[in-house]
């Protein structure tokens, strides 16, 4: 299979949506990553996804929509979410709540749980397919699973060249980082995954207390191993070792920086870009120093700590 490379434009979303219709998977951009989207009402469809990837069948996939609205069709989203989705919708952040159903959502998407994990993402590029092709996009991050998430189409190219039929490109993603995942009930709001939006705040928002997390995978970005290079992690790094490519933070140099001032907001979009730099080059292994681990530097630790197992 040929992967064609198509600037964002009215005619590459056309051609998207096409494919997408005709059960194929695309790569296009969202604010976090990029998104490897296909027809999240097509089992056959979603199954191109898992077969691109290599992604576990135990694993859910995030399902892409449009507006809040559309999202009340296809799960039973309580008070305290809706609360939560007009706040921070469009953005990265995934709820997850009960499957209505009525949706129509294949069971590989949820890999056969009673909850959907659902997205109403910000990014132009994917507002433009979802509108185009009418349908719900299950779309995971456009990579061989477990490896260095896609920030540019160059990353998407090193694991799924020729795997794919097309890549929308639109730049660099603006955020970098995966969104934050909840999962929000009627009585507590529970953090799968930590990302841009922070959890507090969502709790808060919500008006609901915390609930303990279970040790099931109930989304993606749960398995102890993800976002990982092909060479061995080494984290809080002072210094870099022999053989290694240091990425710096702060007064940290290193062989590139994450973000010389400390920033998070930059150390965020960043980080994905930086470990490919990383595993592509010569160095036997891969140094990072240390990041604060509070505000965004929670949900930067947790991929760097996920990279590192």
């Amino acid at each position: 299979m040929k992967t064609e490379v198509l600037p964002f434009s009215p005619e590459a979303i056309a051609e998207a949506a096409r494919l997408i219709v005709g059960g194929a998977p695309v790569a296009v951009p969202t604010e976090t990553v990029y998104g490897l989207a296909a027809d999240a009402t097509s089992g056959e469809a979603v199954a191109t996804i898992y077969a691109a990837k290599g992604r576990p069948s135990f694993n859910p996939l995030i399902v892409h929509v449009p507006d809040v609205a559309t999202a009340r069709k296809l799960a039973d989203l309580p008070e305290a979410a809706l609360r939560v989705a007009d706040r921070f919708w469009p953005g990265p952040l995934t709820i997850v709540a009960p499957l209505r159903p009525d949706a129509g959502i294949a069971s590989l998407v949820t890999a056969g749980l009673p909850t959907v994990a659902l997205r109403v993402p910000a990014h132009p590029a994917m507002q433009a397919l979802l509108r185009a092709s009418g349908r719900p996009l299950a779309a995971p991050s456009a990579n061989a699973s477990g490896t260095i998430s896609p920030t540019r189409v160059d990353h998407v190219l090193r694991s799924l060249n020729g795997k794919i039929p097309l890549i929308v490109d639109a730049g660099q993603c603006p955020i970098g980082l995966e969104s934050t995942i909840v999962a929000i009930e009627a009585a507590t709001i529970r953090l799968l995954r930590p990302g841009p939006i922070a959890f507090q705040t969502l709790a808060e928002v919500a008006g609901l207390p915390i609930g303990s997390s279970s040790a099931a995978i109930e989304a993606p970005g749960q398995l102890e191993q993800h976002y990982a290079p092909s060479k061995p992690v080494r984290l809080g790094a002072e210094a870099a070792r022999d053989g290694e490519w240091l990425i710096g933070f702060g007064e940290i140099e290193g062989d590139a920086s994450l973000s010389p001032r400390g920033d998070l907001i930059e150390a965020a979009a960043r980080l994905f870009d930086l470990l490919h730099q990383a595993d592509s080059s010569p160095a036997r292994a891969i140094a990072i120093a240390r990041v604060p681990d509070d505000g965004l530097g929670v949900a930067i630790n947790d991929r760097l700590r996920r990279a590192a197992a």
